[in-house]
């Protein structure tokens, strides 16, 4: 049997999407679980509503419990995670159950986001979803990483790797495939499609970059002791260099100027980097252009490079407090 499991807080906007979704899928699961993490927008009636069962969880513990807590209420020998803001392609379950009826060895198959968001909210919306997108469609096939915005897992897989951190309310995806790659085979497959209605206003979301991109390194350092693959990138490395280096290079243009050293070419500098970062990733540009249009390819950029300048900063704020914080603090992150 397949549980399929769909953490929900304040989602009523996109829930009632989310479930007819499931409910129209050619392969509809054995039970539906609507876990209500302490929502206060009716989430929890518009999943009653539609006979699916609701766990309501008493106060927020973040999506990591929400998840904990559908796997406890479940009993499928196949858990699917669905996000409330997610509504699947009709034959995405039964796409996905292909794969793992097809080779026991893959414990896991999770999948891509379609190109065109859940509900259109403008510009910054379609930045995140493109971005989404293409990322992931770059790394198709055996992966070392799960997102479970849309993700099928064998139970016994969930049972051997243990329970998602709950201390953590971001990156818990990084951090539970640092344990899930060295246990079992990943699928990421655009067989398995869902549309997304994500973020569209830019100061949540670097907000949410800046918070995402603090335990990064932490977690990265956890991954390679753990002796797991690297987690596939969501950005080019390239791009995060030449960002870095860009902002490098402004900070020496700021700092020659109290002491007279001020040089026009100096301002070269960061401009030469800022056009490395856009030619950093070509067949990024060349897949917006192609989705939207130049116009908007430019546009896309200019939000990527603002958004990489907050992941850098975070990654190096995050490192900086790694080496400076208490050694058992440390040692708990790491």
């Amino acid at each position: 049997m397949i549980s399929l499991v769909v953490p929900c807080y304040n989602a009523a906007r996109t829930l009632r999407l989310c479930l007819e979704s499931v409910l129209a899928q050619t392969r509809v699961p054995g039970e539906i679980v609507v876990v209500d993490d302490a929502s206060t927008d009716g989430s929890a009636e518009i999943a009653e509503e539609l006979g699916c069962r609701v766990v309501r969880l008493p106060e927020n513990r973040g999506v990591s419990a929400a998840r904990n807590a559908g796997i406890d209420a479940t009993t499928g020998e196949v858990v699917f995670f669905l996000d409330s803001d997610v509504a699947l392609r009709p034959d995405a379950v039964a796409n996905a159950m292909e794969i793992l009826e097809h080779d026991p060895e893959v414990g896991c198959v999770h999948g891509v986001y379609d190109t065109v968001p859940l509900i259109d909210d403008g510009p910054v919306e379609w930045y995140r979803i493109l971005h989404a997108v293409h990322w992931r469609r770059r790394h198709l096939g055996e992966v070392n990483s799960v997102v479970f915005a849309l993700a099928a897992v064998r139970r016994d897989v969930l049972l051997a790797v243990g329970r998602l951190d709950e201390r953590l309310r971001d990156c818990e995806d990084v951090e539970y495939s640092s344990r899930l790659a060295v246990r079992s085979r990943i699928v990421l497959t655009d067989t398995v499609v869902g549309r997304h209605d994500d973020g569209s206003r830019l100061l949540p979301i670097l907000t949410e970059q800046w918070r995402r991109a603090l335990p990064l390194i932490p977690l990265a350092l956890t991954t390679t002791r753990r002796g797991a693959a690297k987690p596939e990138h969501a950005n080019s490395p390239a791009g995060i260099l030449s960002c870095a280096l860009a902002l490098a290079g402004l900070g020496l243009v700021v700092l020659s100027l109290p002491f007279g050293l001020f040089h026009p070419l100096l301002l070269a500098l960061p401009a030469v980097f800022v056009a490395g970062f856009v030619l950093a990733d070509p067949e990024l540009v060349g897949f917006v252009r192609r989705q939207r249009g130049p116009v908007f390819a430019a546009y896309f950029m200019a939000v990527h490079l603002v958004v990489h300048v907050v992941l850098v900063t975070g990654l190096a704020v995050g490192s900086l407090r790694l080496l400076t914080g208490p050694r058992d603090s440390r040692a708990e992150a790491a």
